[in-house]
């Protein structure tokens, strides 16, 4: 049950937040050892929470709502480790964003699994394990926000936040048949948040459908004290002009659904515009191939210098920043204004971009074997968006087809926009990706 189907039964009495927590609660046992969790908060306290809000006001926009949050974000009482037991912190404050959850009446159910450091599209780089896709056969979850993605696709809870990089809050939503928002960098203040990029750290949110999506962000979005990085601006206007790409790198499978969700968005648009992906690309390519892994490093080059075990594909990742220099970084800000002058020019001949929201998925054997390269082809067509001052929606659009058409691997799309663009593309992707689900 969603956000708007948990406030209809609580205001005609048929749930009460209690028999929700114990819901959840049973939820999590019954799976087991799945990897989603890396703490919850203990059970007693949950209880408590919930029967407190039965003194608070019923028309707080969350009352009674069970969310997960990213083990990357502060929940106070929790630890917060980042997927690294060694970089573990107990915090006394929450961060800014669970604040407002929690002062719109959530219940904070406990802390996520991810990509250890947040380094990583997969949601197989983590001690606490390695959460399956909801859709099984040893799929991957996606990542970084492994936890989050599966605890809303599974049904756990209605909603979780997740943090968004360079995909994070879109491929896992892609890889479990949900909706992953990624808000403009600084909507959603980000004070209280492990870094991976500082300059381009969102908080994302992961719901089963548009309309709980909008909601949340209604109560995540404005001025975070704490963040110097947070910001406002005024909603852009709704529009369809639609553009799609000229071309694209993808498995056949993706390639063909990916065809079929363009018809019927087309039809539907007020306009259609095909576009070059290149310089996407090559804004995204600067995320992990450029010197902005450097500011990776500059957050945990401290902490990688002591003893602390931390995963080796996450070091290496992270240590390729000592191979860049403040020319290289020069050179590539330079380079990358050239880029966001093109999406600019884009975005006044269209409102929205649609892509897909990966090329194509992988199990988690297939990451083992080849966890660097596979990792990148899975941010093929989200890693330019923070660098380019884009927002973005991923909603699900079906499977692929299997030879005996039964239906085959998940499939997503992501509708780009402007910064500031949220209820825009909220708006679009109603009006032009109608969600599928299995």
């Amino acid at each position: 049950m969603g956000v708007r189907g948990l406030r209809t039964a609580y205001r005609a009495g048929a749930l009460r937040p209690l028999t929700v927590v114990e819901d959840v609660l049973a939820r999590i046992a019954g799976r087991g050892d799945d990897a989603v969790w890396i703490s919850v908060t203990p059970a007693d306290e949950l209880r408590e929470r919930a029967l407190a809000l039965e003194s608070l006001d019923r028309e707080l926009p969350l009352w009674g709502v069970p969310v997960a949050v990213k083990d990357n974000i502060d929940v106070a009482g929790l630890p917060t480790t980042a997927a690294c037991p060694d970089f573990a912190r107990l915090p006394d404050a929450d961060a800014g964003a669970v604040r407002r959850l929690r002062e719109a009446g959530a219940i904070v159910v406990g802390k996520t699994n991810l990509d250890q450091f947040a380094t990583g599209l997969n949601g197989t780089r983590s001690p606490y394990g390695a959460p399956e896709s909801v859709f099984g056969g040893d799929l991957i979850s996606g990542g970084s926000s492994s936890g989050s993605a599966v605890a809303v696709a599974a049904g756990i809870v209605p909603v979780a936040l997740g943090t968004d990089t360079a995909g994070s809050g879109r491929v896992p939503a892609a890889l479990n048949g949900i909706v992953g928002l990624k808000p403009t960098r600084g909507l959603v203040g980000a004070s209280g948040v492990v870094p991976a990029c500082r300059s381009l750290d969102c908080v994302s949110v992961f719901t089963r459908d548009l309309g709980d999506a909008a909601t949340v962000l209604d109560v995540l979005a404005g001025p975070d004290p704490d963040d110097p990085w947070s910001r406002s601006g005024t909603p852009l206007p709704v529009g369809l002009r639609l553009a799609v790409p000229a071309e694209l790198d993808v498995d056949p499978g993706v390639g063909a659904r990916f065809a079929e969700v363009v018809d019927r968005a087309a039809a539907r648009a007020d306009e259609v515009v095909g576009v070059d992906v290149g310089p996407l690309r090559e804004a995204g390519d600067l995320l992990y191939g450029g010197p902005w892994v450097a500011e990776r490093l500059a957050v945990l080059e401290e902490f990688l210098a002591g003893p602390a075990d931390v995963l080796p594909v996450t070091r290496a990742v992270i240590e390729r920043g000592k191979d860049f220099s403040a020319v290289d970084a020069f050179r590539a800000r330079y380079r990358l204004q050239e880029l966001r002058a093109w999406a600019a020019r884009l975005f006044e001949t269209a409102d929205v971009l649609l892509l897909p929201t990966v090329p194509t998925t992988f199990t988690r054997a297939e990451l083992a074997e080849e966890p660097v390269a596979r990792n990148l082809v899975l941010g093929r067509y989200t890693q330019f968006t923070n660098l380019l001052d884009l927002a973005a929606v991923a909603v699900p659009a079906g499977f692929t087809a299997d030879p005996d058409g039964t239906g085959g691997r998940p499939c997503g799309v992501t509708l780009f926009g402007p910064a500031f663009s949220e209820t825009r593309l909220l708006a679009a992707a109603a009006a032009l990706v109608p969600m599928e689900v299995r």
